[in-house]
């Protein structure tokens, strides 16, 4: 017995400190993720992140695919996505059993992949997509109010940029919520705004599609071969970006243990409404307008500043689209929160105390600032999102998955879960590959156009 108890003692020592080492380095991810959440909670958190108002840009994506080819899109989106995020929660919930619970997406991929992919790859490429959420929700919140200022006083002299600096100070205010779960109450209300902007989108594109006025409804697809080859590799980012999240072990991260089962449930009840939300908006847009759909279904409601639907039908999906999108926008800055609080935050203070809450307060009022600024600045950061839908969403939600999955469990030669995941893997990879090339091609092509501040 003496000859172990000092190796024992050293080896507990050596627990110890690596424990302490670990709390330091892991303090600011505690402070915003903290696992309290219920089932449901988790479930109003992955709608509020899955269903954003991107998905008003469907039928605009169905205009380069056509009804057959887009619906099949719109189904395979469903699908792997749903088979994708409940994959990675079994990954997450294995771990959390051999009591290494993992919070943050480039954690798992670190301690799966080895730690460059989590540094170098996996945690780019998710701050980048959060990010670019950010400057979006600002965008699309100014454009929602410059639609509003539009119908009311069509002479109106007030430009873009101003509604998103004015949007960006609603955002400044619920960016300052404490933790992810704090936001659980709020992503309710978000998720019935989801809801709520879906119908009245739909019902103003059935009666723009009914009425006298509705466009003239042409199906083909526009261009000729090649711009329609690369107008379908254009849509597919679209759509993944739209089905895509990229924060789920993040979401995952709020439930309180154990976790076992929570997920599915969660992803249950979430698309519910995401297949209600996406397929009744893509369906009666693409219905109601056919190639002429814009690239936000709400600015087809307006012809010449003449509304086309009543007035009430178009200030309401605009009212909780500015809602939701504020909420959005607070649920994806939490990864970049939890960057700043390991960066500025002391794990030996208190949570609330002045040392925390004042590098708080300003680290996340300049990320929205600054977020808020470059919306701003380039209101036509559409091609932009192609860009980190194609390289991004693709690669955190449709590939890793399916790879964390066969590494974690190994499934056998034999068993079709393999066959179908390696499947998956080397056809998004494709698709993430080529889209890459046809959005940076889109965004060389729309070049000429861009110009700072723009009144788009």
């Amino acid at each position: 017995m003496s000859t172990f108890l000092p190796t024992s003692t050293r080896v507990h020592d050596a627990e110890n400190q690596n424990a302490s080492q670990q709390h330091r380095r892991d303090a600011g991810t505690l402070f915003v993720l903290k696992s309290k959440g219920s089932w449901i909670h988790c479930g109003y958190h992955l709608t509020t992140s899955i269903v954003s108002p991107s998905l008003l840009s469907l039928p605009y994506a169905l205009t380069f695919l056509g009804w057959k080819a887009g619906i099949f899109c719109l189904v395979i989106g469903a699908f792997v996505s749903f088979y994708s995020f409940n994959l990675i929660s079994l990954v997450l919930e294995h771990h959390a059993y051999l009591g290494n619970r993992h919070l943050l997406y480039r954690d798992m991929a670190r301690d799966i992949l080895g730690p460059r992919w989590g540094r170098y790859f996996v945690g780019p490429i998710q701050f980048a997509v959060c990010y670019n959420n950010e400057v979006l929700c600002a965008l699309l919140g100014g454009q929602c109010m410059k639609a509003i200022y539009l119908l009311s006083n069509p002479n109106g002299t007030m430009k873009l940029y101003e509604f998103v600096v004015i949007f960006g100070c609603f955002m400044l205010i619920l960016a300052q919520m404490p933790s992810f779960h704090s936001l659980r109450h709020i992503n309710l209300v978000s998720s019935v705004m989801c809801l709520s902007y879906s119908a009245c989108a739909t019902a103003a594109s059935i009666y723009i599609g009914k009425s006298s006025n509705a466009p003239e409804k042409d199906y083909s697809l526009k261009g000729d071969t090649t711009n329609r080859l690369f107008g379908i590799f254009n849509a597919i980012p679209i759509i993944a970006t739209t089905y895509g999240s990229g924060i789920i072990p993040e979401i995952q991260a709020t439930l309180a243990p154990p976790v076992k089962g929570k997920m599915l449930r969660s992803l249950c009840a979430c698309y519910v409404v995401v297949l209600f939300s996406f397929f009744c908006v893509a369906i009666s847009g693409y219905w109601a307008f056919g190639n002429q759909a814009e690239g936000l279904i709400f600015s087809s409601f307006v012809d010449s500043n003449k509304p086309l639907a009543p007035k009430w039908l178009i200030y309401m999906p605009n009212i909780c689209t500015i809602a939701q999108l504020i909420a959005n926008g607070a649920e994806y800055l939490q990864p970049t929160n939890v960057i700043l609080e390991q960066i500025f935050g002391d794990p030996e203070s208190p949570e609330f105390s002045p040392r925390n809450v004042i590098p708080r307060l300003i680290s996340r009022s300049l990320a929205v600032i600054t977020a808020t600024t470059i919306a701003a600045m380039l209101p036509f950061f559409g091609d932009m999102n192609s860009l980190i839908g194609a390289f991004g969403y693709m690669p955190l939600d449709f590939i890793l998955p399916m790879i964390f999955f066969n590494m974690t469990f190994k499934p056998s030669k034999r068993s079709p879960i393999l066959w179908l995941n390696v499947v998956i893997v080397i056809a998004f990879s494709a698709l993430a590959a080529m889209a890459t090339i046809s959005t940076v091609r889109q965004i060389v092509l729309d070049a000429k156009t861009y110009r700072l501040f723009a009144n788009v």
